[in-house]
């Protein structure tokens, strides 16, 4: 990991944004715009909107800080809702998901640190959802970026029970 060598700033208005029927993701700051020491996207997740389901990073940290709204965090076999101005962080290796909380939209800023490369997988669930991806191209993808999905029984059975 090397360090920030000049300011990273991004406008919102100048954002990347990719937009699905249940979710608004903006790109903010990738890792190579921080010399690895973080990235971060906001997303906006619809009522009863999965964010991501679980996973994990080898080395990095997950942050959730609620900027609006409910939302649901696996964090292990431990699921937790936050609210607005709510902060968790999941360790490295730590199996994690979020989700809107059930009759709730959620309005959230993540951080990754050290930052993993993942702009391109973002872009690569956008061309997915549109049919101008292929699954084995995600999977393979997610090995890149460090992002290795789990099962998590405690995170399906919340998500059915919504």
């Amino acid at each position: 990991m090397s360090l920030i060598v000049e300011t990273a700033i991004v406008r919102e208005v100048d954002a990347e944004t990719i937009i699905s029927p249940k979710a608004t993701g903006r790109l903010l700051l990738d890792s190579s715009d921080t010399g690895g020491a973080l990235s971060t996207i906001r997303m906006t997740l619809t009522e009863g909107a999965d964010g991501a389901v679980p996973h994990h990073h080898a080395t990095s940290t997950e942050l959730f800080y609620i900027l609006d709204g409910k939302a649901r965090i696996l964090s292990g076999d431990q699921i937790v809702t936050l609210e607005r101005g709510d902060v968790a962080a999941v360790p490295p290796l730590t199996p994690h998901a979020f989700a809107a909380a059930p009759g709730h939209t959620a309005d959230l800023l993540i951080v990754v640190a050290p930052g993993i490369q993942r702009f391109e997988y973002f872009r690569l669930l956008d061309r997915l959802r549109r049919g101008e991806a292929t699954l084995e191209e995600l999977l393979a993808s997610q090995d890149l970026y460090d992002n290795h999905f789990l099962d998590s029984p405690a995170w399906t059975r919340d998500r059915q029970a919504s």
